[in-house]
């Protein structure tokens, strides 16, 4: 572009080197821009009244490289945007399967400490179960002799009803 006598402007070497505009102004080409745009303007450049066709030629050079960089960074933004999209989804899937898994390994956790209690109420039916028949045969044995004492308490116990009466007829 020095050579060529072409002006050098960031955006136009960003342009012929089909770069972004960021890129031309990192550390080390900024300063190479910086450098050869001076070394430009210290040298004559060509006649400033050229033809008038030059600068409308140049101009429209310049408008259509600008139409392509802009369509150039359109794709690339939607790219990028399209790339940054598809990362938050999978991290949000990835977070999304680590809620889940937190929650099966408290359901596992809770589901054990569950199994752990039914063993536990299982031996202790168990052994309540054994005593059963032993109750059975106590509660059969309270209610025969309960029976008996009915029946004997029942009964008309002679030497107990004829003084009742005798007080009776004194009073």
């Amino acid at each position: 572009m020095e050579a060529a006598g072409e002006p050098i402007t960031f955006a136009t070497v960003a342009r012929r080197a089909d770069v972004s505009t960021w890129l031309v102004y990192a550390p080390g080409v900024k300063e190479a821009v910086l450098a050869a745009r001076d070394r430009q303007r210290a040298t004559p450049g060509p006649s400033t009244q050229a033809s008038p066709e030059v600068p409308a030629t140049g101009l429209r050079t310049d408008l259509a490289l600008a139409r392509a960089e802009i369509t150039r960074l359109r794709q690339e933004r939607d790219a990028l945007r399209a790339g940054m999209q598809r990362a938050l989804g999978a991290r949000l899937d990835q977070l999304g399967r680590q809620d889940l898994i937190d929650r099966i390994d408290e359901l596992t956790r809770h589901n054990e400490h569950l199994l752990g209690e039914v063993d536990r109420l299982t031996v202790q039916r168990d052994a309540l179960s054994r005593q059963v028949p032993a109750l059975e045969e106590d509660l059969a044995a309270a209610r025969t002799s309960l029976r008996r004492m009915i029946r004997e308490g029942n009964l008309p116990d002679r030497a107990d009803t004829h003084p009742a009466s005798d007080r009776d007829k004194q009073s």
